[in-house]
């Protein structure tokens, strides 16, 4: 009999996949347009240091994130619709990409770390692709990555009892080497171009 792990896996994918090609995406739109636009190459600064836990327990401190280029996600974990999608997108952009990809980390920064053991973030990253890493935090850490990243999120409460969801901003940041931020691959962007971006990313171009 499958093991409940390996359940949750089979549906979190089945879910992604099927979101993947849903049309609309109206909660997503919705997001998009409450969240900061952000600027371009050159203009004010994206990121900052950062401490974080891993899916693992350990501490990860963005200085130890020197050397290779990086992208960072902002999501949660019970997420019915946005989270999934992208996660299944940049696992495709991954996959896609070949080995090249290999010099690209990928992190989830949970927004909903009430909820988000990291036994559970472990469990939703790996079933879209074990490259991508859930981050999770205290609240104030969580919130500080977000200021320097310039992350929209918010608690959103829904109907039955002590029960709420998580509005948050849609972007997956791409940074380079040095940690200074490239580019976004917006969630409506179409695959192709998040495919080319990132092989810039790892190229050395931005």
């Amino acid at each position: 009999m499958p093991s409940l792990r390996r359940l949750r896996l089979v549906l979190w994918g089945a879910v992604a996949f099927a979101l993947l090609f849903a049309v609309g995406l109206t909660a997503a739109s919705l997001v998009e347009r409450l969240a900061p636009r952000l600027p371009s190459v050159g203009e004010a600064s994206v990121g900052g240091p950062f401490e974080l836990t891993t899916e693992d327990g350990t501490r990860l401190s963005s200085a130890s994130l020197a050397g290779r280029p990086f992208a960072l996600y902002f999501g949660f974990t019970h997420c019915p619709d946005v989270c999934p999608t992208s996660m299944f997108e940049i696992a495709r952009v991954l996959a896609e990409v070949g080995p090249a990809a290999a010099d690209l980390r990928v992190y989830f920064v949970t927004v909903d770390p009430a909820r988000d053991t990291p036994d559970l973030l472990r469990d939703y990253t790996d079933s879209f692709d074990p490259r991508i890493v859930g981050l999770t935090g205290t609240e104030a850490e969580i919130a500080a990555v977000a200021r320097a990243y310039r992350a929209f999120y918010r608690k959103v409460p829904t109907s039955g009892g002590d029960d709420y969801t998580m509005d948050h901003s849609t972007m997956i940041y791409l940074m380079d080497a040095r940690g200074r931020f490239v580019t976004g691959l917006g969630h409506q962007e179409a695959h192709p171009s998040k495919v080319e971006k990132v092989r810039r990313l790892l190229a050395g171009a931005g």
